[in-house]
């Protein structure tokens, strides 16, 4: 990469991790700390936990569109404004429903896809993948940092100093990108990153694309239900202070990073994909049946966090690669759009649920519902099909080149699909590394590749 693109990479990334920060810091220690609230309740703390992904999945779509039009930046720095806004409501609210609009707004700064179509136009084709795969790291990272810092800064300032140090990253977010990021010359359209509207209804009645998108509604349904419990239990059931909370997080789900990185490994290199994935499906299930076993033994309640931690770290690691192998050509960024909305749509619902549930029955029964439902899930998982290892591909057409899908497909070795766009000059081919090589396409387009 030249300076320009690690110095995009490395802002954006940051801008990403701040607000990822600000968003689940709340999740271990929300559920804790709201009875200080007025109007304070098990369902209205599912509520507030959730509510932001109800919001985040309205908007981020149609935000990113709105950013084709006016530019990206100008939609990143209302994005962020209104995730400062909802902080500063939530850190100086004294009641529930406060505290739930002001996470609803946080959620309404829907910038994700945004900030990943601007390091689209900051960086070449060829570092593109690179820089995109890295700031998606930075998500699994600051999941990690937010549950060891929340239930510190919690301890320390409550859930106000939350709100106010998600304030505080959200100008310093805003200040890094109107100083230090770049303003892109030209916006380029990468179908690999951005949504294509006319591709919405293709891919939504993909059946291996709505499995996986059923998978990661559930994932995070599960998710956010769980929060709803833990923490309560960890310090009403078993007693842990809340202040020693955030040295379980860090062993549960430090061992977890460690045991799954095999796995991932041998799933990508040995193409091992679908029963890592299974497997990683049943880890969940078993680890939400464990915590609702052992809210009377400390251990056994420990352990079942490991095991949470694990598949679910898993999943997320591999779900959004089976995305971009399922998807078809020039369809990554419609897909990931799709899968992202269902993500939020299922911690909304998940918050809500296992709300309702804890306030109900017991918060017991959150972990009994949420391993049903995995179950369901193990059940239609088991129907995916293995999926082909593909990578994409993206070649610049010249002005006044032309070129059609049939002169690949079948003519290529390794090449799966293409699909033209000639208004954006840029074709986009699934390939199988494993079998293709430049040289035949570079015969058929009389040119060497980009």
């Amino acid at each position: 990469m030249n300076p320009l693109e690690r110095k995009s990479l490395v802002g954006l990334a940051s801008l990403y991790a701040f607000r990822m920060i600000g968003l689940f810091m709340l999740l271990p220690v929300l559920a804790l700390y709201a009875g200080q609230y007025s109007g304070s309740s098990a369902f209205l703390v599912g509520l507030a936990l959730g509510v932001y992904g109800l919001t985040q999945g309205v908007f981020q779509i149609p935000l990113g569109f709105l950013s084709d039009r006016i530019g990206r930046k100008p939609v990143i720095v209302g994005g962020m404004l209104m995730f400062l806004a909802g902080s500063l409501l939530a850190a100086m609210t004294d009641s529930m429903w406060g505290l739930i609009a002001g996470r609803a707004m946080q959620g309404a700064g829907a910038v994700a896809s945004t900030i990943m179509a601007l390091l689209s136009d900051l960086t070449t084709e060829q570092n593109r993948t690179k820089a995109m795969a890295a700031v998606g790291g930075s998500i699994g990272i600051s999941f990690a940092v937010s549950m060891i810092l929340g239930p510190v800064l919690a301890n320390q300032w409550g859930l106000s100093g939350l709100f106010w140090i998600a304030a505080a990253l959200s100008v310093i977010g805003i200040a890094v990108l109107i100083l230090f990021i770049p303003t892109p010359s030209t916006h380029v359209h990468n179908a690999e990153a951005e949504a294509v509207p006319n591709m919405f209804g293709q891919l939504l009645r993909d059946g291996e694309l709505l499995r996986l998108n059923l998978g990661i509604g559930v994932l995070h349904f599960a998710q956010m239900a769980s929060w709803v419990a833990v923490p309560v239990l960890l310090e009403q059931s078993l007693h842990f202070p809340r202040s020693d909370h955030w040295m379980i997080y860090l062993g549960a789900m430090g061992l977890s990073f460690l045991c799954m990185l095999p796995f991932i490994i041998l799933a990508e290199t040995r193409r091992k994909m679908k029963p890592v994935f299974i497997a990683a499906v049943l880890v969940l299930g078993i680890g939400e049946l464990l915590l609702g076993s052992g809210i009377t033994h400390r251990w056994v309640f420990i352990f079942g966090l490991f095991v949470f931690f694990m598949g679910f770290n898993l999943l997320e690691a591999t779900l959004p690669s089976l995305v971009s192998k399922s998807a078809p050509a020039g369809g990554r960024g419609t897909a990931m759009g799709i899968y992202s909305t269902s993500q939020f749509l299922g911690a909304f619902l998940g918050g809500v649920t296992g709300g309702y549930i804890a306030h109900q029955y017991g918060y017991e029964q959150v972990f009994w519902l949420a391993a049903g439902l995995i179950l369901l899930w193990l059940i239609v998982a088991l129907t995916m099909k293995k999926p082909r290892h593909l990578k994409s591909l993206v070649v610049s057409l010249q002005p006044g080149e032309h070129i059609v899908a049939s002169d690949f497909v079948g003519k290529v070795p390794g090449v799966f699909d293409v699909v033209i766009i000639p208004e954006h000059r840029l074709a986009y081919f699934k390939i199988d590394r494993d079998l293709f090589s430049n040289e035949p396409m570079e015969a058929i387009l009389g040119r060497p590749l980009d």
